[in-house]
């Protein structure tokens, strides 16, 4: 849910992931630069790989491949063209060829954090590693947070949880600039890794940079680009991060963090908030609560690794903060629900209990708004349980008072208006839902598996109460 940062188009990522859009299906003749023409990755593989012999088999593909009856001289002004684009990209990326093919020991690597932004998705913080050859200057950013906006079905994948994100490389002027113009601090921390370090984490980004690696199966709380960064950095370090971070335990859960974070998006907060199941209200270890960038850039300071004479030293050996933060930031703690949904609660069944009599179609109608919303909400937490793999989503408690059944009430509650009262069926229902209360405040204060929803409860229980005393 965090760090979602829009994919530039296709050919901006060509010369690391060959995104959809951006290839073509070579599978031809054995020849020697039809091989070549196979072996490109990168636009930098192509200054490689360039000669007359190569021109002329990406006419011919292009001619296989093109399905239209073009002309040779047009077939050929493509394929220059393209070239021409490819060479154009190929100097665009000369940072990152710097990178490369830099000696391990002219290496210099720092961890980037974002802060958050405006934009919803921008709330929770972005990170990415940079990495800088001392002795060309030249330095390019590592990150996970990409997605194809292009990809018809993203939407759709979004709603049921199957969400693939990939990890991009940008020179590092490039893809700090947007953060910076939007008013977003940038800090960078960096790492003092020893040569051997330095070679196995960049070994590991350019493995993961490989088209068959570039995606991967995102979820906004246990693998996201924060964690993605955070998982590469331990690795090199040979698990330093883990073991410091898993023995601190977090102050927040992760739903007082979603929570606090959301806060200047009221509305979204307290939508998200309903929708998050027991699993975000578990106890928390810095190395969970490290999906966020900003906690990973706090707690990484304290970390220390062996520095090779028997000893120990910090990880992050300075800090440099690029830009400062011109938005308002975000509270230390989440704000508290319980006594504004519970006001809201009360005084919607104050309101329906009092015009019962004197305005019986104002009573029938907030009932039957009640019931409309209840039962919406509890349609879309059941499908987010039942039908998607939004994992924090799930065996929500929030459905024993918020449920489809409140669909079958609004006949009856509407008839109200006339002065009549609930049928058997419509008391049965009445009578089963506040049972399913009863049951969701029991579940709330057992210990050890209890959903913090109390905010829920205190907004529904005094309306559904109001509701049986129709």
């Amino acid at each position: 849910m965090q760090c979602q940062r829009i994919a530039p188009p296709p050919i901006a990522n060509a010369a690391t992931s060959r995104p959809r859009g951006a290839t073509i299906d070579f599978r031809a003749n054995s020849n020697s630069a039809s091989k070549r023409l196979d072996m490109i990755h990168t636009p930098t593989d192509l200054l490689y790989r360039l000669d007359w012999e190569f021109l002329r088999t990406v006419v011919a593909r292009l001619w296989r491949h093109s399905g239209a009856k073009w002309t040779q001289g047009t077939i050929m002004r493509s394929a220059i063209a393209y070239l021409c684009a490819a060479l154009c990209l190929g100097v665009g990326i000369s940072a990152r060829a710097e990178v490369f093919d830099a000696q391990a020991g002219d290496l210099e690597v720092s961890l980037i954090t974002y802060g958050p932004g405006t934009i919803y998705w921008e709330r929770f913080g972005h990170d990415s590693i940079r990495i800088r050859d001392r002795v060309s200057g030249e330095s390019a950013d590592f990150n996970y947070g990409v997605f194809d906006f292009e990809d018809r079905a993203f939407l759709w994948n979004f709603a049921r949880g199957y969400m693939r994100y990939m990890i991009a490389i940008l020179p590092s002027d490039e893809d700090q600039q947007d953060f910076i113009e939007e008013g977003r601090s940038v800090l960078e921390q960096r790492l003092d890794l020893s040569e051997a370090q330095a070679e196995k984490l960049r070994a590991f980004l350019l493995w993961n940079l490989r088209p068959e690696n570039v995606g991967y199966n995102y979820d906004y709380l246990t693998d996201n680009c924060a964690t993605r960064v955070r998982d590469a950095l331990n690795s090199a370090v040979g698990g330093a991060l883990q073991a410091a971070f898993a023995t601190r335990p977090a102050p927040l859960t992760y739903r007082q963090q979603i929570d606090r974070l959301m806060s200047a998006q009221p509305w979204m907060m307290v939508g998200m908030d309903l929708g998050l199941g027991p699993f975000a209200d578990h106890s928390l270890n810095e190395w969970q609560e490290s999906f966020l960038p900003m906690v990973l850039a706090r707690e990484i300071r304290s970390v220390t690794i062996p520095d090779g004479h028997g000893g120990v030293k910090p990880l992050v050996m300075s800090e440099r903060q690029i830009a400062p933060n011109r938005l308002k930031p975000p509270g230390p703690l989440p704000p508290n629900l319980d006594l504004p949904l519970g006001i809201a609660g009360f005084t919607l069944a104050v309101t329906m209990l009092v015009s019962r009599r004197r305005a019986p179609t104002l009573c029938a109608a907030l009932c039957v708004a009640y019931l409309v919303f209840a039962g919406i909400a509890g349609t879309v937490l059941l499908a987010l349980w039942t039908l998607t793999m939004h994992r924090a989503a799930w065996g929500n408690a929030n459905l024993l008072v918020f449920n489809p059944l409140a669909f079958a009430l609004i006949g009856a509650a509407w008839r109200t208006r006339n002065g009549m009262r609930f049928g058997r069926l419509a008391r049965t229902l009445v009578a089963l839902q506040l049972g399913a209360a009863f049951l969701a405040v029991l579940l709330h204060f057992l210990g050890g598996t209890s959903q913090q929803n109390l905010p829920w409860l205190l907004f529904s229980i005094p309306v559904w109460l109001a509701i049986a005393g129709s």
